[in-house]
């Protein structure tokens, strides 16, 4: 399997394509795994890069694991672009990954051509949203007391429900499982989504965002989720927004996403 040493962590990534460099981050809990597919589909207009998070599934977790927090993955995301010669990129994020990729474009502009969010976990735009992310978090700790393998899966159940979790394949349940201790070391860490310590950037600093952004909601989510997105809609420059069918595992290579994409590979060529 492929690795790259990244801040002292070895990361597992692949490589779809050539072309425009397109990043994909997955979210939390999950992996590279569930964008394999997706990536086929972007590497067919880009060179499209998806690697598994510190901690996550096939990447390495440092010792002792205690917690790790959004600077940590955004350093990682910049650390990969720059080793594989990929920025400025298009940066495509989903839920905790939206996050990250929106930090990621704040931090490191130069390294970030445009966004792609699908449903990014920046709860703290809105106080209902910030008030449904501390229920998820009591709940993931309160199925962690219990059995800390099944962090994970709690964070499944609340978020997507139960049927979801029950319709997964078994590989899917057994690396959703196996994320679970970086669920919970994102939990003790800060800034991310279920941090008891969330970041924040402010009207000024979203408003001096220059990356074109597509904001991508799904009819199925829960509410808060396109209320999120409706919040950085107003507060993004450039930002445009689409409104696509089912719940909150948005499809990363959705057609609206390949077609903005197709704009930065044409725009190379």
């Amino acid at each position: 399997m492929p690795r790259l040493s990244v801040n002292g962590i070895d990361l597992y990534y692949e490589e779809h394509g050539e072309g425009v460099p397109v990043l994909g981050i997955h979210g939390t809990p999950s992996s590279a795994l569930l964008w394999e597919d997706a990536a086929v589909e972007l590497g067919r207009i880009g060179r499209c890069i998806i690697y598994d998070r510190r901690g996550f599934y096939r990447s390495g977790r440092p010792e002792p694991f205690d917690a790790v927090g959004l600077t940590e993955h955004v350093d990682d995301a910049a650390a990969l672009l720059e080793i594989l010669h990929a920025a400025p990129a298009v940066v495509i994020g989903r839920s905790t990954g939206g996050e990250i990729a929106l930090y990621l474009a704040h931090r490191f502009p130069e390294l970030v051509q445009a966004l792609v969010l699908l449903e990014p976990a920046v709860f703290w735009m809105d106080p209902k949203a910030f008030a449904w992310a501390m229920e998820l978090r009591k709940s993931v700790l309160h199925a962690a007391a219990k059995d800390p393998w099944r962090a994970a899966e709690s964070v499944v159940r609340f978020a997507l429900g139960d049927q979801a979790w029950e319709a997964l394949p078994a590989t899917f349940r057994d690396m959703f499982a196996a994320t679970s201790p970086a669920v919970l070391a994102e939990i003790r860490g800060e800034g991310l989504d279920l941090s008891e310590k969330q970041a924040e950037l402010g009207a000024e600093e979203l408003g001096q965002l220059r990356q074109p952004t597509l904001l991508v909601s799904a009819e199925d989510s829960p509410g808060v989720l396109r209320l999120v997105n409706s919040r950085l809609a107003e507060a993004l420059p450039h930002s445009e927004s689409v409104l696509v069918s089912g719940g909150h595992l948005i499809n990363p290579a959705h057609p609206a996403v390949l077609e903005f994409v197709r704009r930065f590979a044409a725009a190379r060529e």
